[in-house]
Formats: structure tokens, sequence, C-alpha cells
């Protein structure tokens, strides 16, 4: 009797037998160099951000601590946590308990928090979607996929017209996590459902003049 994983490797040896010598160069000529004036910029990000049905709030960097206590306010957060290296002067407006996350505390402790605040690494401003790369300024993984309420701090000038601009900033050895809009799952009878596998909110407090 032959079993089914003889059966699977035989088909990959049979396959491998088959292939070219040498692989064929694949080409990779993607478009690359778009830039977008600022105002044209914030405009496709946030409708793309908004169609993904995040919260969109622009303002100067003198207001972020403002903005950023008044979107926890508005929505309840009387426990946050912070990546360790997240700039304290964005939280000066906020009086509730912040916890400074760390390797050490398990990731179901996080769902103590009411939410998360991190900042980020690029942004794409065509298809709507953040970048984070694990850096001190934005955590862990774990810790914007576990709370509830996610609020991420973007600099309008890490924010790209396409996807391959976006790419370019990043480390490519770097934990990337890629987020378009709150976490949300459309498999059950096609309906959406949203907070599934991660924060049922997404904030995105963008910075205009830095």
């Amino acid at each position: 009797m032959t079993t089914a994983r003889e059966t699977v490797l035989g088909r990959v040896r049979d396959a491998l037998a088959l292939a070219p010598a040498t692989a064929t160069p694949v080409p990779r000529a993607y478009r690359t160099g778009r830039t977008l004036p600022d105002e044209e910029r914030l405009a496709l990000f946030t409708d793309r951000l908004r169609d993904y049905r995040a919260h969109v709030h622009a303002c100067t960097a003198g207001r972020t601590a403002e903005v950023v206590a008044g979107v926890l306010r508005e929505h309840g957060a009387a426990v946050i946590g912070v990546p360790p290296g997240l700039d304290e002067g964005w939280l000066a407006g906020y009086d509730g308990e912040v916890r400074r996350d760390s390797a050490d505390i398990p990731a179901p402790r996080l769902d103590e928090l009411d939410g998360v605040v991190t900042a980020s690494a690029a942004g794409c401003a065509e298809t709507g979607t953040l970048f984070l790369d694990g850096s001190p300024g934005q955590g862990r993984r774990a810790l914007t996929l576990v709370p509830d309420l996610h609020v991420c701090v973007v600099d309008l000038s890490t924010v790209e017209a396409g996807v391959p601009e976006a790419l370019a900033r990043l480390v490519p050895d770097r934990p990337t996590t890629l987020i378009s809009g709150p976490s949300a799952t459309s498999d059950i009878e096609l309906e959406r459902v949203e907070g599934v596998h991660g924060p049922r909110t997404l904030v995105v407090v963008i910075r205009t003049d830095v």
C-alpha cells in the first residue's frame, strides 16, 4: 500500500525531474518612483482607510497628544498599553493608566487593556495600508492584535503613494505587519464580522506637518 505521504513526495520528485537545470530569471520591472502632492496623498490615504471602516483624524504634530487623548476618552479606554519606545509626548493629554509592554508579559494578559497606542513604519495611500515593523515605537505583534482598540499614529511623510514605494521604506528582515482597517472576516455566511483576529476598532491619527 502506498501512503498519501509517499504519493505526494513522489509527485514532487517527478515534477523536479522535469524542471529545467537552471532557473529562468523572473522579470521584476515593478513600477516605482510614483509620487503625489501631500494634499492628494492625504486625501487618498484617508479615503482608503475610511473605506475599510477605520476612523481617521488628521492633525498637526503639535496637536498629537490632544487628539490621541480625545480618541481614547471617546472610546472609554481607561487602561492602555504602549510599546516601550513610544514617544511619551503623544500621551501628555491622557489621564488614564499607561502600561509599557515587554516580551515578559504573557499575550493573554494583554486582554486586560482597553486599547493600545503605537507608531508606524510606513503607509500606502493607494491601498490604505499601515506597515508596522516591530521597532521600539511599534512593539511586538501581539500588542496590536489582542486589545480591542488600536490607535496608530502615522506621519504623513512616511506615507507613500504606492505599494513598491512603501515597501522600499521597510527593512526586509524585520517582522512586518500589514494593517488595512480593523480586523474582519466575511467567511461566516458572507457577513462581515469585525474584531475576529485582532482589534475591532482601528483609529489612525495622521500628523500632517512632519
